[in-house]
């Protein structure tokens, strides 16, 4: 049994028992609902929502926080000293997928 689910502009394919990167949520701890499920597969057929499936949630904890890669932007150029950097870390919640539930 396996969901996509929408969250901060992205899909995720999540099951029960994963971890998952999304973006900053805003809680550090505790409970999390995703209620914007674009498929529901229950391992016989796949539901799909137009644009969301109906009386289906997916349920999660958030585990903390957490940072990903630096990315560098560098602007140049050449023979007018002119140089920037700049450099950004995104901020991500972990949550781990505790269910599943489909009514």
């Amino acid at each position: 049994m396996y969901a996509i689910i929408h969250t901060g502009g992205k899909q995720y394919r999540v099951e029960k028992g994963d971890v998952i990167e999304v973006e900053l949520l805003g809680i550090e701890s505790g409970a999390v609902e995703f209620n914007e499920i674009m498929l529901f597969n229950d391992g016989k057929t796949a539901h799909v929502g137009a644009p969301h499936v109906a009386k289906c949630l997916v349920k999660g904890e958030v585990i903390g926080d957490t940072k990903g890669p630096k990315v560098v932007s560098f602007k140049y150029k050449r023979r007018k000293n002119y140089r920037r950097k700049v450099g950004h870390r995104q901020k991500y919640s972990v949550v781990k997928i505790t269910d599943i539930e489909a009514k």
